[in-house]
């Protein structure tokens, strides 16, 4: 069974669209292709009640990101700082790259 392809990446700027988090911006930390989920930065704030070990000896209620689903995200184009769709195209070199559907400028480096 091959991974599905998203359409975000590690490390992209996206915006939160739909849920709790609606309208929040963050940076991918990470993906999880088979689960179609990604966790975003300063996204989806969850509690988790930890007993006192000797990394964290008072124990304690720790905050950590959640993951959300990936089609509540959209990227944000870095030239028109706009939550944008996503199209792929094959360069003349051969690479394929995202380019912003509204600009037209190429998401990948």
């Amino acid at each position: 069974m091959t991974t599905p392809k998203l359409h975000v990446k590690k490390g992209d700027s996206v915006i939160v669209i739909a849920g709790k988090d609606k309208g929040k911006k963050g940076k991918i930390l990470k993906v999880f292709p088979k689960g179609n989920r990604v966790v975003v930065e300063g996204v989806n704030i969850v509690h988790r009640h930890t007993k006192p070990t000797q990394q964290l000896p008072q124990g304690g209620i720790v905050e950590n990101e959640g993951s959300i689903h990936v089609s509540n995200v959209q990227l944000v184009c870095p030239r028109c700082n706009e939550a944008s769709r996503t199209g792929k195209k094959v360069l003349d070199d051969g690479k394929k790259v995202r380019y912003c559907i509204n600009c037209g400028e190429v998401v990948d480096k």
